[in-house]
């Protein structure tokens, strides 16, 4: 009677065992459950048109397609509750990672992507530090002008004085004492037919800019060219 008794226990014992690992095994079936993961890859690239759902957990269709052979960059990566991948491609447009056979992930796109940046930028730099370079080799020679009343053309701007009569005349005399009426004249810092300080011309030698800048000038200091030119006589400058 003892060891029947024994031995139904055991039975007893053994059967709940057994249920209960059902029940366990059951319990965690149904506890799993979807999260986002860790990117495993950057890139999703499909061969054959790929379905895009508006979410992982709940998928639904949007009725867009992925075409074929193309790119696409992976914003998230995503399980569901039955174990299923997803790739976000952004905006909440959901892949099924093993959706098409054919489909890869590439994860070597965005060195190639990091090389073309750099490149890019060695270009632009190069650019950049090349274009002063260039500016400063570009001059510009006039031919004398023996006219007292004078226009001023070039590929970027005109000016014409305003310096007529006796005013053109003192204009002219001025300029002839200065450079003979040399655009291109130069003397250390002072510059082409009125010989003005290079820091006036603003780094702009042009005739018409001469001009421009000799007539403010001597607007500014002696209201006109006839008392520019009797300081000159005075002095031997202006």
């Amino acid at each position: 009677m003892k060891i029947k008794s024994i031995l139904g226990k055991s039975i007893a014992v053994a059967a709940l065992s057994v249920t209960g690992l059902v029940a366990v095994n059951t319990m965690n079936s149904n506890d799993a459950q979807a999260a986002i993961v860790q990117n495993d890859a950057t890139v999703y690239t499909v061969h054959t048109t790929t379905t895009v759902y508006n979410d992982y957990e709940n998928p639904v269709a949007t009725g867009q397609t992925l075409p074929s052979n193309t790119d696409w960059r992976i914003i998230k990566t995503a399980y569901d509750s039955k174990g299923q991948k997803w790739y976000d491609l952004g905006k909440n447009q959901w892949v099924k990672a093993t959706s098409a056979a054919s489909s890869v992930v590439k994860t070597e796109a965005p060195k190639a992507e990091t090389q073309t940046t750099q490149q890019a930028q060695t270009a632009n730099t190069s650019v950049q530090t090349q274009q002063p370079q260039q500016a400063q080799t570009q001059t510009y020679s006039a031919p004398q002008q023996s006219s007292a009343s004078t226009t001023s053309n070039t590929s970027s701007s005109s000016y014409t004085s305003t310096a007529t009569g006796s005013e053109a005349s003192a204009k002219a005399w001025i300029a002839n004492r200065e450079s003979s009426g040399s655009y291109s004249a130069r003397n250390g810092q002072y510059i082409g037919k009125y010989q003005l300080s290079a820091s006036y011309l603003n780094g702009d030698y042009s005739a018409a800019n001469q001009e421009r800048v000799a007539d403010n000038y001597v607007k500014s200091r002696y209201g006109s060219w006839t008392a520019a030119q009797s300081f000159w006589q005075a002095n031997g400058w202006y």
